[in-house]
């Protein structure tokens, strides 16, 4: 059976290849509500938005335009492919994307949330340099796997999450993102001005799965600032069973970035109010050695 996330990213295949909610849901065989939730979801997910009126003429966005792109890396779920060093490991392969002979192809890996930070500055610099063309590749979230993909060719640019800078690969500095916790509004930890972190040890958690890129960083940080959280009651990447949960009290939920931002403004979800802050993921940035003048023109532009 597929994962959640791979249920979401066939609906939004399917969905791409429809043009329409109804005729979704259709080909689908389920409902139209059930088909606009799971996309909804994974726009939380990933940290943008996909379509503009979905229920109308569900037209995309020019992020999810870039995400259709690269749906092929996207879809692929075999992250353990990250995670070999060996000679004989089999790289994950991409169905090539279709580009023009006459523009100069810059591959920019990045975490689905990270791409949303900066997709109108792509935007822009594609607009700019029309010799240029931006393909992505979403399935990078972690400092090996961003090494693994420049240090292959099968990527000029990467952003990644880490907690500083790798010995064996050269980045800078982008920026940080706060891990917070979030519970359900009614939770008696929610309503508290102060929240110790020893009270947290005893606080069940939900969590994404254990090879999740987001789920991996978020313990790695927690364990490297001594913050002990309660063992998961629910381990999915299913948003919408996590935010069910969530304000039904069933314990907490460590987030960062635009999922974090966006937990922030549910209804019945509330951020608890720790004694002192969490620490925090940073986004760093590696260009491939050797890479094309214009990958390190469009990496230096992104900093602007």
């Amino acid at each position: 059976m597929a994962t959640p996330s791979s249920r979401q990213l066939d609906i939004f295949a399917q969905m791409v290849a429809s043009g329409n909610l109804s005729r979704c849901a259709r080909d689908m065989g389920m409902s139209a509500e059930d088909v606009a939730r799971n996309l909804a979801s994974l726009e939380l997910r990933l940290g943008y938005r996909l379509f503009d009126d979905l229920p109308g003429k569900a037209s995309l966005t020019a992020a999810g335009r870039k995400t259709a792109q690269a749906m092929t890396l996207l879809s692929q779920d075999h992250p353990e492919n990250w995670q070999v060093d060996s000679a004989e490991a089999t790289p994950p392969v991409a169905a090539p994307l279709p580009v023009a002979p006459a523009r100069d192809t810059i591959i920019l890996a990045a975490p689905a949330p990270v791409f949303g930070h900066f997709q109108e500055a792509l935007a822009a610099f594609e607009a700019a340099n029309d010799d240029i063309a931006i393909t992505l590749d979403l399935t990078v979230h972690l400092a090996e796997e961003a090494a693994w993909a420049l240090h292959r060719g099968k990527a000029d640019i990467a952003y990644y999450y880490a907690l500083g800078e790798a010995d064996d690969l050269p980045s800078r500095y982008g920026w940080s993102e706060q891990i917070n916790l979030y519970a359900g509004a009614d939770h008696p930890l929610a309503r508290r001005d102060s929240v110790a972190m020893a009270e947290l040890a005893a606080m069940p958690t939900l969590a994404m799965e254990p090879r999740n890129g987001l789920r991996r960083i978020i313990d790695e940080a927690l364990m490297r600032g001594g913050i002990r959280l309660g063992d998961p009651v629910l381990e999915t990447d299913n948003l919408f069973d996590i935010m069910t949960i969530l304000r039904e009290g069933a314990g907490c939920f460590p987030a960062f970035g635009p999922l974090a931002r966006d937990l922030g403004r549910m209804a019945g979800i509330r951020r608890l109010a720790l004694e002192r802050p969490l620490p925090a993921i940073e986004v760093r940035q590696a260009v491939r050695p050797q890479g094309h003048a214009a990958a390190v023109a469009l990496a230096d532009f992104l900093f602007l």
